[in-house]
């Protein structure tokens, strides 16, 4: 969960630099053919047999379809919210996460639990918003972080349902098969945006983007989650989120964009704080 975070954080920076240039169910169809693909040759190299997990099909659609929501989402919404302002709302995710586990799966969450994700949140904040007070208390919420915000309960229904849905599939073939049906959820969503986008007239970073959250953002991305959500409760699985708002930072960093004062070393000090204190058994 920790590479996870790392490489969710490069979708943000990356995204918000081609978001307006293609349409988001074009770019996600394209994303997860070829992490299907990629997953699937995995799949095929290692012998894994995919036949007995196609028993009760109807599950891969549900987290096929909750990828699908997330991600289309996240592309629409950052058409006009910035990088950071995302990364705000997807920090929100553990606690709905929290919430979706005990619901589904009576996942309970302690007192020390609570208060990690508590301080977890604070420190997200602190670093999203650069150690800002006046820029905290002055964030509206805007369009595209409404549109977002709701792609982020999928994303955080889709932790618990993976171990409520997986009958022993191994992780492999289990998140190949939800790559498969969400690609195609998002290719049936989006045929008229698919056949309308001048794909010869994208420029180079556009490819530069999708190459990354096909490989990197998807593909290595739920297999990770789906490996960490079979053996830790949901809201330990989603803490990790905390440490996106610090890696985008890093991303954005590296793509040009001013480094962030010291005071925000205090936020990602409350992040790892909280970490330390979801992992302690």
């Amino acid at each position: 969960m920790l590479l996870f975070s790392a490489l969710v954080a490069g979708s943000f920076s990356l995204g918000g630099q081609v978001a307006a240039e293609i349409a988001p169910t074009a770019l996600n169809a394209v994303r997860f053919a070829i992490a299907a693909v990629i997953m699937g040759a995995v799949v095929w190299a290692r012998g894994s047999a995919v036949r007995p997990a196609l028993v009760a099909p109807w599950r891969y659609l549900i987290l096929g379809g909750l990828f699908a929501i997330y991600f289309v989402l996240m592309f629409e919404g950052l058409k006009t919210a910035p990088p950071v302002s995302a990364a705000a709302v997807f920090t929100l995710t553990p606690l709905m996460s929290a919430g979706f586990g005990w619901f589904l799966l009576r996942q309970g969450v302690s007192g020390r639990i609570a208060l990690a994700l508590s301080i977890g949140a604070v420190g997200a904040a602190w670093v999203i918003f650069r150690a800002d007070v006046a820029a905290l208390l002055a964030f509206e919420v805007g369009r595209g972080e409404a549109i977002y915000f709701v792609g982020c309960i999928a994303h955080a229904l889709y932790t618990p349902m993976v171990r409520k849905l997986n009958r022993g599939e191994p992780v492999l073939v289990f998140s190949f098969l939800a790559l498969v049906t969400c690609a195609g959820c998002i290719a049936i969503w989006g045929i008229g945006d698919i056949a309308g986008t001048d794909w010869g007239g994208l420029r180079p970073m556009v490819w530069v983007a999708i190459a990354y959250v096909a490989v990197f953002a998807s593909a290595a991305t739920v297999f990770l989650i789906q490996f960490a959500s079979m053996r830790l409760p949901s809201s330990k699985v989603m803490a990790y989120t905390y440490l996106t708002p610090s890696w985008v930072i890093l991303w954005e960093i590296a793509l040009g964009q001013p480094v962030p004062g010291v005071l925000v070393l205090v936020g990602i000090g409350l992040t790892v704080l909280a970490l330390g204190m979801l992992l302690k058994e």
